[in-house]
C-alpha cells in the first residue's frame, strides 16, 4: 500500500495498516498463510464473486483496511501460473533454456508486472477522479489503498488464468488449428476472459462506498464485445498468435 494520511486520522490507525515491506516479509512465512481461505476465494471468484466481496466488507470491519494481509492468494496464483505455464512447455516446447524463459516472463510479466502497472493506474485514477467529496471537514477522508488496487488485478486475474491457461491448454489442439470453427472458439474465449476480468474489476471497486461512477471499469467489456466480431471476420486467431510468438507454432 502506498501510504496516504488522511485528514481526521491519528497515528495510531496509520500504523495499523500493513506496509508494502511487511506485506513482502510475510510471504516466505508459509505457517501464517490462510490457504484454504485462499482457495475458497479462488473457486467464488469463478462462481459467486459478489460474496469475495462482501467478505471484503467485513475485512474492512475487522481489520480497519480494504486489502488483504496475507500474501497467500499471490503466492498460490503464482504457483498454479508456473505449473500450467510447464505444462505448455512440456507440450509445445522442446527447449529447456527457453522454456525457463516462457516461465520466467509469463510470470514476471503477464502476471506481476502488469499488475503492478495496472494496479497503480487504478490506484491514480480512482484517488483523483473517482472518489466522492466528503460533505464537511469533519468526515474522514478515505482513499484506495495501492494493495488493494493490487487484490482487485489479482481477483480479476485468477478467472482469467482459468480460462486461458487452464481451459485453453486442453483445447489447445482445436483452437490452434486452422479453419472458421477454431477462430470462432479462440476469440470468444479470449472475449469471456478479457469481459470477465473487467466485470470483477468492476466489482472491485464498485463494493468501495466512497467511490462514484464505478461503472468507468466496464467501458472496457463493450469495446471487447466490439472488437470480437471484427476480429472473427478478419480471421485472426488469438490462440494461434500467442502460441506462435512463445512456441513458433504454425
Amino acid at each position: 500500500m502506498l501510504p496516504t494520511v488522511s485528514k481526521g486520522r491519528t497515528p495510531s490507525q496509520v500504523r495499523s495498516n500493513p506496509t508494502l515491506p511487511q506485506y513482502l516479509r510475510r510471504i516466505v512465512k508459509w505457517q501464517q498463510m490462510d490457504i484454504e481461505y485462499t482457495f475458497w476465494q479462488m473457486l467464488h471468484l469463478c462462481t459467486s464473486p459478489k460474496v469475495v466481496y462482501q467478505h471484503t466488507k467485513y475485512h474492512k470491519q475487522t481489520k480497519n483496511q480494504w486489502a488483504r494481509d496475507d500474501p497467500a492468494f499471490i503466492v498460490v496464483c503464482s504457483l498454479l501460473l508456473t505449473v500450467s505455464t510447464l505444462a505448455y512447455c512440456a507440450a509445445y516446447d522442446h527447449s529447456t533454456t527457453h522454456a525457463f524463459f516462457v516461465i520466467i516472463s509469463v510470470l514476471l510479466i503477464h502476471f506481476l508486472l502488469t499488475g503492478v502497472v495496472v494496479a497503480t493506474c487504478c490506484w491514480f485514477l480512482t484517488n483523483n477522479y473517482l472518489r466522492e467529496e466528503a460533505p464537511n471537514s469533519h468526515v474522514v477522508e478515505q482513499r484506495v489503498e495501492w494493495l488493494y488496487a493490487f487484490d482487485v488485478h489479482c481477483n480479476s486475474f485468477f478467472p482469467m488464468f482459468v480460462m486461458l491457461y487452464v481451459i485453453h491448454y486442453f483445447l489447445s489442439p482445436l483452437l490452434i488449428a486452422h479453419g472458421f470453427i477454431p477462430v470462432l472458439l479462440s476469440n470468444l474465449l479470449f472475449m469471456m476472459s478479457v469481459s470477465y476480468y473487467h466485470y470483477l474489476s468492476f466489482l472491485g471497486y464498485d463494493v468501495l462506498p466512497f467511490l462514484e461512477r464505478t461503472t468507468f471499469f466496464l467501458y472496457p467489456v463493450g469495446i471487447v464485445i466490439i472488437l470480437s466480431p471484427i476480429l472473427i471476420l478478419s480471421g485472426f486467431n488469438p490462440s494461434r498468435y500467442f502460441m506462435n510468438m512463445y512456441f513458433g507454432q504454425r
